[in-house]
């Protein structure tokens, strides 16, 4: 069953998803059109295994739904406005200094 998800559980779950580069690289290849799982895993190089647990994760953070079509699945953008924010996150001016990282980077793995 779907539900709707709360502001800051939306947020927080896009925030999941983009923590992990490979989960990036699939968000974005799903922005420019939705797609087979052997096509995504050949696309970025990575094993099927990898590329379905990475999926699974994505799922369960409601960003991609997989629509069945006969025997196989293609995976899309739960909603087209998710392309818009990646778009809009990509473009997006950081005001970081190239000598500095976040204090917690080495503890929290953020950065």
């Amino acid at each position: 069953m779907l539900t709707l998800a709360t502001d800051l559980d939306a947020l927080t779950r896009f925030g999941r998803a983009l923590a992990d580069p490979i989960r990036c690289r699939l968000l974005l290849a799903l922005r420019e059109a939705p797609a087979y799982p052997s096509d995504l895993a050949e696309a970025l190089g990575i094993s099927r295994t990898r590329l379905s647990n990475q999926l699974a994760c994505l799922r369960d953070c409601g960003l991609v739904v997989a629509v069945p079509e006969g025997r196989r699945s293609r995976y899309e953008l739960a909603d087209a406005r998710l392309g818009h924010a990646l778009d809009d996150l990509r473009t997006s001016v950081l005001a970081v200094e190239a000598d500095k990282t976040c204090s917690d980077a080495e503890t929290k793995g953020c950065c």
